[in-house]
């Protein structure tokens, strides 16, 4: 059975792996491409129009996972988990500054990442696809988050935003005051909450005050709760 015909792209260069996730991920109703280098995976994305979700290793030939998501979020929007052998923070945190959604270390379970899978797209999906009894827009300062077309306004300015900043600030901005645990905003965005991922939430705010915040350092929207969170000011300081 189908899971809404979601298509998952793998680009490893591993073919044991490879196997492995195509086993574990068409049992769970997905269907799987595959690509043995980057350069290739960026071949298909751009021949096959209708892929959903992108699982990448770092350590590719041709085209390395670093190049490859730069050139996805150069022309696309959906999601990226990386799965590699590459652990220290610097590597994870590299992967999300870039644009990847999730980092997952080898070795892996494979049942998790097709948990992770599944977390990521139906929250991306399902924030895609909601509906709003107004005109969709949410209003914080002088931000402006558009729920239809997934897209950020700071004044005149566009800023372009990864999915898993877009459900982090979809979060926050519809309840400005209020503090979130690092906890609370993952499972939000991401799904089920598993050990280890505090670091990304952190990575992931820290991009988005580069983004909106005059000075990150000092930010006016994103604010750090000590010991307990975030919180979107309610309004402009």
């Amino acid at each position: 059975m189908k899971e809404n015909n979601y298509r998952i792209l793998i680009a490893e260069d591993d073919k044991d792996i490879i196997d492995l996730l195509e086993l574990y991920l068409e049992n769970a109703g997905y269907d799987v491409l595959t690509a043995e280098n980057g350069l290739l995976a960026w071949e298909c994305l751009e021949k096959e129009k209708n892929i959903d979700l992108v699982i990448m290793d770092i350590m590719m030939p041709e085209m390395n996972g670093y190049q490859l998501i730069r050139k996805v979020r150069e022309h696309h929007n959906l999601p990226v988990i990386i799965i590699s052998a590459k652990t220290e923070d610097s590597d994870k945190i590299l992967g999300l500054d870039l644009g990847a959604d999730d980092y997952i270390a080898k070795p892996f379970n494979p049942l998790e990442v097709v948990a992770r899978v599944r977390s990521n797209l139906r929250r991306y999906y399902h924030l895609n696809d909601q509906t709003t009894e107004d005109d969709g827009q949410l209003r914080v300062g002088e931000l402006i988050l558009d729920t239809n077309s997934m897209s950020l306004k700071k004044g005149d300015m566009d800023i372009a935003l990864t999915p898993m900043e877009f459900k982090i600030l979809n979060l926050l901005m519809q309840n400005p005051g209020k503090v979130f645990t690092k906890i609370q905003i993952y499972q939000h965005a991401s799904g089920e909450y598993i050990e280890n991922d505090e670091n990304t939430i952190m990575v992931h705010m820290s991009n988005l005050r580069e983004k909106i915040e005059k000075d990150p350092k000092m930010p006016e929207y994103l604010k750090t709760i000590r010991g307990l969170g975030y919180k979107m000011e309610k309004k402009q300081v």
